[in-house]
């Protein structure tokens, strides 16, 4: 049974441990699953990440910034999230489209409507099946990590986070159905099982 799982949230709150907690879940039920993530997940995707997230004086400007990873992304959907799921996979990805409506829409403040167009024109219109969004106040987030080298976006100040973090909750509470909203503030051990909750009655067929 092929479903497509994103995982969002902000710097720092648990997205890379989650979906590498459940890869390894659903891999010893004998699931055929896939990992992934946003921006990268190519060898076109990686040169993207790269620049976009650690080119700190290129004078990289929003738009530019929307165009990159939409570059990236029609990129990982064209060459691994559509094959895996056509042949029955579980695709789970650390960020997609709903990143840039977050980010370079009500973080940067672009047009909606064109962020949206040009995500939609990126993904071919595949939508997740779920989307689990790990909420975290920024400050928390960056206190996870005081001691990594942050990127451009981790950088930003507390206002444009305050910003992606509305945005996320705004497209959680229009679309409930696809949206599992998780304090990210508890434990590992009991996000862990919240998410495996919603992601088990997916696979057994019992939806959201």
């Amino acid at each position: 049974m092929s479903l497509f799982i994103t995982f969002e949230g902000a710097e720092g709150s648990g997205k890379t441990v989650q979906t590498r907690t459940l890869y390894k879940r659903l891999s010893r039920l004998a699931i055929p699953a896939l990992l992934t993530h946003e921006p990268g997940g190519t060898v076109a995707g990686e040169r993207i990440a790269r620049l976009v997230k650690w080119a700190h004086n290129a004078g990289i400007s929003p738009l530019t910034e929307l165009l990159l990873f939409n570059a990236s992304r029609a990129q990982l959907v064209e060459e691994i999230i559509q094959p895996s799921l056509k042949v029955g996979k579980v695709v789970i990805c650390d960020r997609y489209a709903d990143s840039t409506i977050a980010y370079q829409g009500y973080g940067r403040g672009l047009d909606m409507e064109m962020v949206k167009r040009l995500n939609d024109t990126a993904t071919r219109g595949l939508k997740p099946s779920l989307t689990i969004l790990l909420d975290l106040p920024f400050e928390a987030g960056m206190a996870r990590k005081a001691n990594r080298k942050h990127d451009r976006f981790e950088q930003e100040d507390i206002a444009f986070h305050k910003k992606v973090r509305q945005g996320y909750l705004k497209l959680a509470a229009e679309e409930p159905e696809r949206w599992l909203v998780v304090d990210a503030s508890q434990s590992k051990e009991k996000i862990k099982e919240i998410i495996w909750r919603r992601v088990s009655r997916l696979l057994s067929g019992q939806g959201g």
